[in-house]
């Protein structure tokens, strides 16, 4: 059992989505989406380190995308830099990157299944693609 919950994101370049585990670390819940601008380097790590202290998180698990043939391309490389910036925030946390290349299309299939409206989806895309990742390893564990 978990003595604490487990953060997860999907960071994009406008947004990242937000999830949380339980505290058994059974299930990963939706919990928000941050609108950032990586061009202005505004992160959003400052409401992000507000919802780890909050949900007493002790770990995060962020989404590292990958290319098809394991390399990280631009966006990978992007989720490594915001894995820097939350640790020069927070120095203690335990971060881990999680392969997530299925995750998005994962979250985009279940809501169309879901039969969500492409407006719907799109604001809740990320927070779901979070979910995945974090359940992901939340069941490796």
């Amino acid at each position: 059992m978990l003595s604490h919950k487990i953060i997860g994101l999907d960071v994009g370049s406008k947004t990242v989505g937000v999830a949380v585990s339980d505290l058994m670390g059974w299930t990963a819940q939706g919990l928000d989406t941050l609108r950032i601008n990586e061009e202005e380097n505004e992160l959003g790590i400052d409401r992000l380190t507000a919802i780890i202290k909050q949900e007493d998180a002790d770990t995060v698990v962020i989404g590292l995308p990958k290319n098809m043939n394991n390399s990280i391309g631009f966006r990978g490389e992007a989720s490594l830099k915001y894995k820097e910036a939350l640790l020069e925030a927070l120095p203690h946390l335990k971060v881990v990157m999680w392969d997530e290349r299925l995750s998005t299309m994962a979250a985009e299939r279940s809501l169309l299944e879901a039969d969500v409206s492409r407006k719907k989806r799109s604001q809740v895309i990320d927070k779901m693609a979070a979910v995945f990742i974090l359940q992901g390893y939340l069941d490796s564990l």
